[in-house]
């Protein structure tokens, strides 16, 4: 049963649904009716949820599928609470109209972890499986 993955997947919607929540204030505020118009807020705003969208997927994937393999319950909580939090701290940092790179990098390092944490937690399940 994929518990652990339905329970991170839904704390990481909210955030998601704010992020494009704040490009559509944007692009309200601004008079942008498609792209950003030029706009920085715009922008930054929409890079800010197409971010999200780009990697949290691929976080999900590998957690469920590190849960399907039955990875330990302590690195699947682990990675998720990491890339709950590197996920929000990125989206943070980078809407800012004075980017905070310290939060986007942060962010950043954290995804890149909880990637490397869960691949490697299926590879260990999965190669022995194959032979």
């Amino acid at each position: 049963m994929a518990v652990i993955i339905a329970f991170y997947a839904a704390l990481l919607v909210p955030i998601f649904i704010v992020l494009a929540l704040r490009v559509i204030v944007a692009r309200r505020s601004e008079k942008v009716g498609v792209g950003d118009g030029g706009k920085a807020k715009v922008l930054r705003r929409m890079r800010a949820h197409a971010n999200f969208a780009e990697y949290v997927p691929y976080a999900l994937v590998l957690m469920g599928l590190a849960e399907t393999l039955q990875s330990p319950v302590w690195l699947l909580h682990a990675c998720g609470n990491v890339l709950f939090l590197g996920r929000a701290v990125h989206a943070y940092g980078i809407s800012q109209m004075v980017e905070i790179i310290v939060f986007r990098q942060i962010g950043m390092v954290a995804t890149f972890i909880v990637f490397i944490g869960l691949a490697s937690a299926c590879l260990l399940k999965a190669v022995p499986a194959l032979f």
